[in-house]
């Protein structure tokens, strides 16, 4: 491969990487076509994508990015997220499925993570859910404090309905 044409690969491949909130670095050793259609239609369906790249160029495209980079072995494919939590997930369950470990290492937001690392973000609620709870969370308050409120009101209106039910059979 002529220079130009890996400085092109780095280029575009920098490009993808603007805006990514999570990269992983997966080792696909061992998958079938098959299963990597599989990975690969799955990541695709969480908005996520998925690059195979030479380990060289793939390291200076990160570190030209200003992603953590870290040093890569064997056979290595590119996880890029925007959704951190999301592309864990879909690794965690593709790997519980294959009986692989495609989640080797990657970085968010600048930091690394190992595997465990990644392990515990694809077991965390995804963002939609953690807002959903908040939502309740901060619901659930203001909702007792209108029954508060609205004790006394219906104290009162049944009060008043005792006395005009009382007034009518008088």
């Amino acid at each position: 491969m002529k220079k130009p044409e890996k400085d092109r690969l780095v280029a575009e491949l920098k490009a993808k990487l603007d805006g990514a909130k999570a990269l992983y670095y997966t080792d696909f050793a061992g998958l079938n076509v098959k299963r990597m259609t599989d990975l690969r239609r799955r990541l695709r369906k969480a908005n996520v994508e998925y690059v195979v790249i030479k380990n060289t160029l793939a390291l200076r495209a990160v570190n030209e990015s200003g992603l953590v980079a870290q040093k890569l072995k064997g056979q290595t494919g590119i996880v890029i997220a925007r959704d951190a939590v999301a592309a864990a997930k879909v690794l965690a369950d593709f790997a519980k499925e294959n009986d692989q470990r495609p989640a080797v290492k990657g970085g968010l937001q600048g930091k690394a993570l190992d595997e465990a690392q990644v392990k515990k973000l694809a077991t965390m609620p995804s963002r939609e859910q953690m807002l959903a709870e908040l939502g309740a969370g901060l619901q659930s308050p203001m909702a007792a404090f209108v029954g508060v409120l609205s004790g006394p009101l219906y104290m009162f209106a049944g009060a008043l309905e005792g006395l005009r039910a009382q007034k009518q059979s008088a």
